[in-house]
Formats: structure tokens, sequence, C-alpha cells
């Protein structure tokens, strides 16, 4: 059974019995037992046209289940007459799915499941484990979208922006269970890119590219988080890298700087430097600079302060994070490295234990907690 084209597959089928007449929710229904019928029959007997089979499959099922109910009996006029079987039309209305699963009344948790079960073809045991939830919970959760943009009209025009930010944020999962969110996320992201000429797209590519090349260094064997500075760099993807910056290049060559972009442009800088002390901080400051001017977000001037702190010595990195709240997710973490880097190893240890109390995430915990382990220890001897 070939897993990638059932999943390729999955939303050109959905789209096209939604543009027969079918709401999205009892499409998606649809959509999922044909595949189910697919993992049952296509072994012993493979279709010649598996677009064209999945899509008669489901159109049947869709209209069994219209018949059944008779709370829809004002669907009368599409079980009429039921489209004779064929090869599939070659029209491919993706990108509105695209848009369709990150509409603005979702909740982002909602959008990324809808995204990766309606676009990505992942099913809900599948979501459930990578988000390490109960089947039935993330069950109810698609359930609720579907209802949700069932009433939304196909044609409506989508935004961009809220699509890449779906895909941003099933890429940052990372992975777990039997589904590699990462990976999931950089394909459906090229998918879209083949599909709309954007450079925000080609950013977020780019930078899903160039922070995917580093995943092999960033653990150890026993799963322990590695920062970037210590990382072996001969482990990194040259391949990945190679391609990102040609994307990233690309999108740069547009003259229209977003944030996906500015991001990306950070992560090529640290990807050029051999080693970690050849890093050009300087330009990753000023990129950071674009990056806040775009956005004006709390994190990336966090982040931006440790830049400075590289670039300018951490009295600086120190002074640009008092600007900033101290309630920022890994505030503490950020100003214990630049208090130690400061020479202040007494309260660049209180911090670090502070930070592992605040952290998202048990390999970020750990980290945190040997790194204020390790300096208590040196203050002990």
């Amino acid at each position: 059974m070939d897993e990638v084209l059932l999943r390729s597959l999955t939303p050109h089928v959905l789209t096209i019995l939604v543009r027969r007449g079918a709401d999205f929710a009892a499409a998606e229904d649809a959509v999922q037992d044909a595949l189910v019928e697919a993992v049952r029959v296509w072994p012993d007997n493979p279709p010649r046209d598996p677009k064209g089979w999945l899509v008669t499959v489901a159109w049947r099922r869709f209209l069994d289940a219209t018949r059944a109910e008779s709370a829809r009996r004002r669907r009368e006029d599409l079980v009429e007459e039921e489209p004779a079987p064929g090869p599939a039309a070659d029209v491919d209305d993706t990108l509105q799915l695209y848009f369709l699963c990150a509409h603005p009344s979702l909740t982002p948790a909602s959008a990324v499941a809808l995204t990766l079960r309606a676009v990505g073809g992942l099913t809900t045991r599948q979501i459930a484990q990578a988000y390490l939830v109960p089947e039935a919970t993330m069950a109810q959760r698609i359930s609720r979208a579907k209802r949700t943009v069932s009433s939304v009209r196909f044609n409506q025009p989508g935004d961009v922006a809220t699509v890449l930010r779906v895909l941003y944020l099933v890429f940052n999962e990372g992975y777990s269970g039997d589904v590699d969110l990462a990976a999931e996320a950089i394909r459906l992201t090229r998918q879209l890119a083949a599909r709309i000429d954007h450079e925000e797209v080609a950013g977020l590519l780019a930078l899903m590219l160039l922070h995917h090349a580093r995943r092999a260094a960033r653990t150890t064997a026993d799963g322990r988080l590695v920062p970037l500075a210590e990382q072996d760099r001969g482990r990194w993807d040259t391949q990945l890298i190679a391609e990102g910056v040609d994307v990233l290049q690309a999108a740069l060559a547009r003259a229209r700087l977003g944030e996906f972009q500015a991001q990306a442009a950070i992560a090529a800088l640290h990807a050029d430097a051999q080693r970690a002390e050849e890093t050009d901080w300087v330009q990753i400051v000023e990129w950071y600079d674009e990056l806040v001017r775009l956005t004006g977000s709390p994190v990336a001037r966090l982040n931006r302060a440790i830049a400075v702190g590289e670039a300018d010595g951490p009295r600086a990195g120190l002074a640009a994070l008092a600007e900033l709240d101290p309630g920022l997710p890994r505030y503490a973490a950020a100003a214990a490295y630049l208090h130690e880097r400061d020479g202040d190893p007494a309260t660049a240890a209180r911090l670090y234990a502070e930070a592992a109390h605040a952290a998202p995430n048990l390999p970020e915990r750990e980290h945190l907690t040997r790194q204020a382990a390790r300096l208590n220890t040196q203050l002990r001897a």
C-alpha cells in the first residue's frame, strides 16, 4: 500500500466532493471512508486510476450517508443522479482547502488538526499520537472544526498569513508517535509553494529547511538537548542547507521582506558558520532589528537581546534584556546565559533553576537543571 500516494490524493478528492456540492464535514467523512476501503482493497486489486477510484467511492459513501439522514433531504437533488465513474477531472483546489482549514474562526489547535487531516491526509489516530492526546479528544476537536468550516463558502478568498501561521505551528511541534510533524510541515509547505507564488511561502519553506538541517545534531543519543554552540556541525544536513539558502535568496530578491524571510536569514547565517565562534552576530542583530520592525514580537526582542550579547558583549545583552517583560517565556534562561558570560555564576545558577521550573517541556527542563547544577558545583568547589 502506497501511503504517500494516498496522502497526496486526499486533498484533491476532498475538493472534488466539495465542488460537487457536499458540505465540508460530510465530504471529509466520506473521503476517510474511501481511504479505509483503499487500504483494504488496493493491495490485491490496485486501480488503474487511483484518484478516480477514490472519488467514485467517496462520492458513493457521501450519497449513502445523505440518503440515510432525513435531516439532509434538502440534498435530494444531489442523489437523483450520480456522476458516472471515470477519470477524475484534473482540477486542483488544494490551495482553497488550505485557506478553509486555516479559517480565522478556528482556534490554532483546531486549524492545525484540520489541516493535518484534510490536507495532510493523516488519520485521527496519527494526529492524536503526534500531539500526545487521546484519540477521542482529537476526534472531537476535528469534528468541531469541520462543523465550523462547513458553512464557509468554498470560493471565499483565503488569508496566506493565516495558512503560514498554521504550518509554522505544525513545524514547531517537532515529532512524536509515528508521525514526524516537522517533516510533515515541510511536505505541506512544499506543496503550498508549488501552488502559490508568494515570497513569504518561500521564506517559511527556507526557514523550515534550514532549521530541519540541524535536527540530527540537536540531541544526544540519550535524548539530551545540545545547544546550538555545542552542536557537531558535521552532522548538519548540507543538502537541506543549500536548498534552504537557494529558496531564501530567490525570495529576498523580490524585495518584499516578511517575517519568515527574516527568520530564515538568521538561520542561514547560523548555518553559514563552520564553527560557533565564526558566527556573524553583527549581521544577525541587524536581521533581528528587521524582524522586530516587521512584527514587534517580544520573542524576537528577547532573541535579539541574546544576539546583542554575542555581538557587543554580555552587558550590552543584559541591557537590551532589561527593556523587556521578565514574564516572557525563556526570559530567565536568556538572563542566566548572559549573566554566566558576564562572570556571575551565582546569579546565573539561580536563574537557570528558575528557568527550569518554567520550562515548557521535559528535555528543556532537564537541560536547564543540568546547567544550574553545573554552576552550583563550580561554586562549591
